[in-house]
């Protein structure tokens, strides 16, 4: 049975980076539609813009540490498979819900934060790191995810 518990920590591994990464092209597309109006209007705010609608992107990232760590424990990297429990297999799957829910809804609230603060810019450019601050409100949740995650993966011995 130990395939059944590879297999659950690939299923956390999945999550982990899917929902984030979901999370995060919605926040970078929510993001992206009003600045290109912003952009349109003046394209001396492309940089601003630019900078703006990448930050939700930091949610995959986490996503994407989180699915690495996880499937370090499954030698699934090296192209092998360790003798993982179907316990410790659950366990892992579970680790991948706290970062990937996380950053699904930061990386969308984000680029929703960020939308609104394009549209700031838009009547103010001095107020960039106002929207800055916000934006990185959000995010702390996404790294708040992440931790749990890391604890969660940190608890398992594999072996």
């Amino acid at each position: 049975m130990e395939i059944l518990g590879v297999s659950l920590a690939v299923l956390g591994a999945a999550l982990a980076a899917g929902l984030a990464g979901a999370g995060s092209s919605i926040g970078v597309a929510n993001a992206g539609k009003t600045g290109a109006g912003l952009v349109a209007e003046d394209e001396t705010q492309f940089g601003n813009v630019l900078l703006l609608s990448a930050l939700p992107g930091s949610q995959a990232i986490y996503g994407l540490l989180a699915a690495v760590l996880i499937l370090q424990n499954t030698g699934v990297l090296a192209g092998e498979f360790a003798t993982i429990s179907w316990q410790n297999g659950l366990i892992l799957a579970f680790a991948g819900i706290p970062v990937g829910l996380t950053c699904l809804a930061s990386g969308k609230y984000q680029g929703d934060v960020i939308a609104s603060g394009i549209q700031l810019i838009a009547r103010d450019k001095s107020k960039i790191g106002q929207v800055i601050i916000l934006a990185a409100l959000v995010e702390t949740f996404a790294v708040f995810g992440l931790l749990v995650s890391i604890l969660i993966i940190n608890g398992v011995s594999i072996g």
